[in-house]
């Protein structure tokens, strides 16, 4: 893919349910269960093969990035939200009889040498417009600018 047309991005899972080791020991892993409208259009209407994602620890003692990952396959129906026993179900996906919601596949890039801490990342003033700074900022799909993803990677990958 030609890197002018790459998108960055950063996309948060709480380690306890799916980590970035989780990622690594799968190779390829679906990222299912989004079920906010806006992190949707993004992995559908966005993302493309070859994007590279930001893969951030959230709701944990300490949040942060672990590393980057890729987009391997863009987006296509999340089936879980037809799945009635599963945590992911979806009663209006269940009544058309197609996902209204999509997922993509993801496949490691590389761990960060060190942990890229919440903490760390508010320090660097050269980061203070990323998404993630914001305010009242909660959406688990966020786009990344290219300088951005840069800083981020010289700096903790």
């Amino acid at each position: 893919m030609d890197d002018k047309f790459m998108k960055y991005w950063l996309m948060k899972t709480e380690p306890n349910i799916f980590s970035w080791t989780d990622l690594e020991q799968k190779k390829i892993a679906s990222w299912e269960g989004v079920r906010n409208y806006q992190a949707r259009n993004y992995m559908r209407d966005q993302f493309q093969i070859g994007d590279k994602v930001l893969f951030y620890h959230s709701s944990c003692a300490e949040p942060g990035i672990a590393g980057i990952a890729k987009v391997v396959r863009g987006s296509y129906p999340d089936h879980t939200a037809l799945d009635q026993n599963g945590e992911y179900f979806d009663l209006a996906s269940q009544k058309s009889g197609q996902s209204r919601w999509v997922m993509v596949d993801l496949s490691p890039i590389k761990k960060f040498s060190r942990f890229a801490s919440l903490t760390e990342i508010r320090q660097h003033a050269s980061l203070q417009s990323m998404q993630l700074l914001r305010k009242g900022q909660r959406l688990s799909i966020q786009p990344v600018m290219e300088f951005e993803f840069a800083e981020i990677e010289s700096t903790w990958g």
